[in-house]
């Protein structure tokens, strides 16, 4: 079974299916779906965030959901802090861009992630290793996740708390679909606007 294939089955229902098939755990499916995904980043954490509101509600949903990735990021953080000097993250630290971003965080730190973390389309797994690369303070970091988190999954859970309406109420339909096009393209300036100013600083060096 390819990656392509594993990405085909989440989809919403089957989410839904699946928490509603061991909701004898309680929030557990719930907390550690969205931390499954800062460990394989291609799973849909949109997708596990709307399973949650609607499965538990907008708040507890939320709170699930927020507590998993939170979690989820920091034990990446913490994997790679700690094994950063094994070969593979050796390797990735001395690509020319992850250098750069990892020095950037460097000199900026709590700031420009927090920044990033607020956005659902920004590549969170990459934010946390170069973060763990890093010499970022621990406590920063955790500070910035958590933050980040609360902002970026919040948002998902207040367009998504009642998914049957966005199919009945085309109005609220087409305003989902504009708010989730311009977090996506603010995320990308934000984006852009700091690697830009990784290259500007490094140039300068």
């Amino acid at each position: 079974m390819d990656i392509e294939m594993i990405k085909a089955w989440f989809t919403l229902e089957n989410i839904m299916d699946l928490i509603r098939e061991y909701r004898s755990f309680g929030p557990l499916p719930g907390i550690l779906l969205p931390m499954l995904e800062a460990f394989l980043p291609f799973l849909p954490l949109f997708v596990f965030v709307l399973a949650n509101v609607n499965a538990f509600g907008l708040w507890f949903g939320f709170l699930f959901s927020w507590m998993g990735a939170s979690f989820g990021a920091l034990l990446v953080f913490l994997l790679v802090r700690k094994y950063g000097h094994t070969r593979f993250f050796r390797f990735l630290k001395n690509n020319r861009q992850v250098h750069r971003l990892t020095n950037w965080v460097d000199r900026h730190g709590f700031g420009p992630l927090f920044l990033l973390l607020c956005f659902p389309f920004t590549p969170s797994a990459l934010v946390n290793i170069v973060a763990g690369l890093s010499g970022i303070n621990i406590f920063q970091y955790m500070l910035a996740v958590v933050a980040g988190k609360i902002v970026m999954i919040f948002t998902i859970s207040f367009i998504g708390h009642d998914i049957v309406s966005l199919f009945q109420q085309p109005l609220r339909t087409a305003l989902v679909l504009a708010g989730i096009f311009v977090l996506w393209i603010a995320g990308k300036r934000v984006e852009a606007r700091i690697n830009k100013k990784v290259e500007k600083d490094h140039s300068r060096g």
